[in-house]
């Protein structure tokens, strides 16, 4: 078979399509779909080699979640973001990098991204920049509980003592 008639192959064209995809980072199954859906390709060729590549191991959705969230966390990013991004890119279920943070240790990723961007300056009598602080922590992806606690800590405070988070 020579090169002309392999790129023809719509098997061959998903198969390397896809594996150069894998090769660059991980994918979740929904992604990767969609990608070589958007290259014009049959929806039965291209659940073959997904699950071909499933089952080789190329292609996991746990181990996309997995790297995916701890990416997201290091990025700053709380737990309601980083479970909706993964729901958009088609992952259903809670990493275990997520299930093993407790709310105190979003709490405490709350204050230090607010640390790092605002400092922690007492917010007692400042509604609106305490208002400010909250929307953007909230944007960030993290509850109203982790928000409310990590705006209560102020400079005078040990940021990572205690069990007051």
């Amino acid at each position: 078979m020579g090169k002309d008639s392999k790129q023809d192959d719509p098997e061959y064209k998903a198969r390397s399509v896809a594996l150069r995809l894998l090769a660059r980072r991980e994918h979740s199954r929904q992604e990767l779909s969609l990608k070589l859906r958007q290259r014009q390709l049959e929806q039965t060729v291209i659940d073959l080699v997904l699950d071909e590549y499933e089952s080789e191991g190329w292609l996991d959705d746990h181990r996309f979640a997995d790297v995916y969230s701890r990416q997201r966390m290091d990025a700053g990013y709380g737990p309601v973001r980083i479970m909706a991004e993964l729901q958009q890119r088609g992952v259903y279920f809670r990493p275990e990098c997520l299930a093993d943070r407790t709310d105190a240790d979003w709490s405490r990723a709350a204050a230090e991204l607010r640390e790092k961007r605002f400092g922690l300056d007492s917010l007692r009598d400042d509604l609106t920049e305490k208002l400010r602080q909250a929307r953007f922590l909230a944007r960030r992806g993290f509850s109203s509980a982790q928000v409310e606690k990590a705006l209560q800590i102020d400079s005078s405070e040990q940021l990572w003592t205690g069990e007051e988070f």
